[in-house]
């Protein structure tokens, strides 16, 4: 019999990320998924005012964290992953192991001095596609779902999926592939890979952007995503699929928090070194991406 973990999501109207807790029933250990870290740009400062949401559920709920997961380094939100490490004294930070290509590229991008390592290490885990770990009894397997990003992974925990940025609730679609190293057509191959799991896999998603102005929603299944997602349903070919994802990709912005988003992520979270004045900085490209 499949197991089937407790699931709490956490919405973020700023950035309209979910933050997960997942728990297991029988013995109360949890992993915590893709945390924010609240970040005002205008004013460079940060807060913790939605990872101290997850931190009182969790003291609430008598739960005992073993794993902080990401499903890849968010462009859109700073990952709070070091904070609730901290404060909990527990908790694995992990990610998929192909961050070192992510790591590598903004490694340039944002010239960072040689304290930065491009291997995977500011993080205590990485995951392999096909891995498998436990969060308490739960059994939980690693998909490596690339085509967003080069690193994303999606974590399969007993009957759920938690499927990152690939894809969103059937309405609004799928994820942008126009990052350094995003592929329309390997996204396409990666959400196959997803829509093979059972038909009545639950799935939860990483953001709702609220099309139409709808309640946020994110909580979906696979065999719903199948027959409703505008931009990838059954029939959708993949070469449709690259065409349609390509040609909207154009016409897109910059998500607002991009810049300091990744330098921070791509660290797993934890800020740039402090300079000789005491004081940190994340550095904005000029005319670069």
């Amino acid at each position: 019999m499949i197991s089937k973990p407790d699931v709490k999501g956490f919405f973020d109207p700023e950035t309209y990320t979910i933050s997960y807790v997942i728990s297991d029933p029988a013995t109360r250990k949890a992993a915590i998924l893709d945390s924010v870290l609240d970040f005002d740009p205008k004013s460079g400062r940060t807060s913790t005012r939605s990872a101290d949401k997850l931190l009182a559920f969790i003291h609430d709920q008598g739960l005992d964290v073993e794993w902080i997961l990401e499903t890849h380094a968010h462009a859109d939100h700073l990952s709070a992953a070091p904070y609730l490490k901290g404060k909990l004294g527990k908790g694995r930070i992990a990610i998929g192991e192909h961050i070192r290509t992510v790591q590598e590229t903004f490694r340039q991008v944002f010239n960072t001095g040689p304290e930065f390592i491009p291997d995977g290490r500011q993080f205590d885990h990485l995951f392999a596609d096909g891995d498998r770990f436990r969060i308490g009894e739960l059994e939980a397997r690693v998909m490596h779902t690339p085509g967003h990003t080069p690193a994303c992974v999606t974590y399969v925990v007993g009957d759920a999926v938690f499927v990152g940025d690939t894809l969103f609730m059937h309405d609004y679609g799928t994820a942008r592939c126009d990052f350094p190293q995003g592929d329309a057509a390997t996204l396409y191959r990666s959400i196959q890979k997803i829509f093979a799991l059972p038909d009545d896999t639950r799935m939860f998603l990483c953001h709702d952007y609220q099309p139409g102005g709808r309640e946020p929603v994110w909580e979906t299944t696979v065999s719903e995503q199948k027959a409703k997602n505008i931009h990838i349903h059954e029939g959708v070919s993949e070469a449709e699929f690259t065409k349609m994802r390509t040609e909207k990709d154009k016409t897109l912005d910059m998500p607002v928090l991009i810049l300091p988003s990744v330098q921070v992520n791509m660290r797993a979270g934890h800020l740039p070194p402090a300079e000789d004045n005491g004081v940190v900085y994340l550095k904005l490209p000029v005319n670069l991406l």
